[in-house]
């Protein structure tokens, strides 16, 4: 802890109390005199912000969305639409119309359906398949089973959003995720034809770049976020 900081809270402690103010407990906190007004960086910040804007514009006749952040990019759509949500866990009622609710393993395919969608969305979701942290159950090919079901949920002509970690090289780390080389996804299906709409990252400093194209990535990369968008063909 600063002296300084110190000091400064003892003098407007102090001001504060001469000014007529009425004191019922010491509170102190020294770490937000010079911060900024809050944090724009890092990955959850760009891909839920991204890809809520792009659903804004699109404006999709509907919309579900498999595994992804309920306080972060959820509520961002929730917020102008309606957003079906699949998840592995349960969730309890969020109060919110908005907010529609289905616990399924996207792993397993039991109850998914064909075609039900035209726009799909599953970020910072698709590297935890098969590792068994949120009680899913183990499978070294959960990502890619999990990856075609998206894509089988969509329409053709359909739009999936998809968000993870990327580096330079693809690792497993049991059992908080998998880390992707970026390009990895384009061999994950072969009964589908996708096209890569567009691509950008959040680089290892928590930046933003956008409308890239994944050779862009630096090669030294540990711990990025791919944000892609995919068009599913006819």
């Amino acid at each position: 802890m600063s002296l300084n900081r110190r000091i400064r809270y003892i003098r407007e402690y102090l001001a504060f109390k001469k000014a007529g103010g009425v004191i019922d407990k010491k509170y102190p906190i020294y770490s937000d005199y010079k911060e900024q007004a809050g944090s724009a960086s890092g990955h959850y910040f760009h891909q839920d912000l991204l890809i809520a804007s792009y659903i804004y514009k699109a404006n999709p006749k509907r919309h579900i969305d498999v595994g992804s952040s309920i306080s972060g990019f959820v509520s961002h759509v929730a917020a102008f639409r309606e957003i079906e949500i699949i998840d592995v866990r349960p969730l309890k009622d969020t109060g919110h119309d908005n907010i529609k609710f289905r616990q399924m393993d996207l792993m397993s395919g039991a109850g998914v359906e064909s075609e039900i969608t035209d726009s799909i969305s599953c970020l910072h979701a698709i590297e935890h398949f098969g590792l068994g942290r949120y009680g899913d159950p183990i499978d070294p090919q959960g990502h890619i089973k999990g990856f075609l079901n998206l894509l089988k949920m969509l329409k053709p002509n359909g739009t999936l959003y998809m968000g993870f970690p990327i580096a330079a090289k693809t690792q497993v780390q049991f059992n908080a995720h998998r880390v992707f080389e970026p390009s990895e996804i384009l061999s994950w299906q072969e009964e589908y034809k996708i096209e890569l709409q567009s691509f950008s990252f959040v680089n290892d400093a928590g930046d933003l770049h956008k409308d890239t194209s994944i050779s862009n990535l630096p090669k030294k990369t540990e711990y990025g976020c791919g944000i892609y968008t995919f068009k599913k063909l006819g």
